[in-house]
């Protein structure tokens, strides 16, 4: 679940992407809520006016935590929609470990990395840095993270080889500085494995 506001470019207008879809949507208005459904399901909603029932404090991606999911949902409910948001309010930038590097089999510019995020399971994902490198602590964007560009991080598949989430650099963070420094941002080795990136 992704949840932007950008008042100069859209309007009043909160948009909330719930799945990717494809196919030929229908739309269900309740009140100031549009409903947008993929044959029965749910999956994204526009609320209008967004700023007179909702607390917005920025635009661009809406960070999501408890309180906010609980106004939403209740604001859908007086708009006439009922409806319960499945969220992973998990932190989506996260310190990762870089275990393996191997040369990725189809593509000289590519690496294949397995990286520790604090999961059960490590993550595979291609990386095209050159600065990449096993025994690592790199920033990892996890699937759901909104990047700030706006690219919203998905499962991929590049040149034939799964990529679960991204090994960030400093300029994809949008980080002071981020201009001069070249491929990925190696943290020190004092950080720790799967800890909210930015907290």
């Amino acid at each position: 679940m992704n949840v932007f506001y950008n008042r100069a470019h859209l309007g009043d207008t909160l948009m909330i992407d719930l799945e990717d879809a494809t196919g030929e949507p229908t739309v269900e208005k309740f009140g100031d809520v549009a409903v947008v459904r993929m044959d029965d399901r749910v999956v994204g909603m526009n609320v209008f006016n967004a700023s007179e029932k909702l607390t917005l404090e920025t635009e661009g991606p809406i960070k999501l935590t408890e309180e906010f999911v609980a106004q939403l949902e209740a604001v859908l409910e007086k708009e006439g929609f009922t409806y319960k948001f499945d969220v992973d309010l998990s932190p989506k930038f996260v310190v990762g470990h870089v275990l393996t590097r191997e040369k990725h089999p189809n593509a000289d510019k590519l690496s294949v990395c397995t990286v520790d995020v604090g999961a059960e399971e490590p993550l595979q994902i291609v990386c095209g840095a050159a600065n990449v490198d096993a025994d690592q602590k790199v920033v990892v964007a996890k699937v759901g993270a909104v990047m700030p560009s706006g690219l919203v991080i998905k499962d991929a598949e590049l040149r034939g080889v799964p990529s679960t989430g991204m090994i960030c650099s400093a300029k994809e963070l949008n980080l002071p500085n981020g201009e001069q420094q070249k491929g990925i941002l190696v943290l020190e080795e004092s950080r720790q494995v799967g800890e909210d990136f930015f907290a």
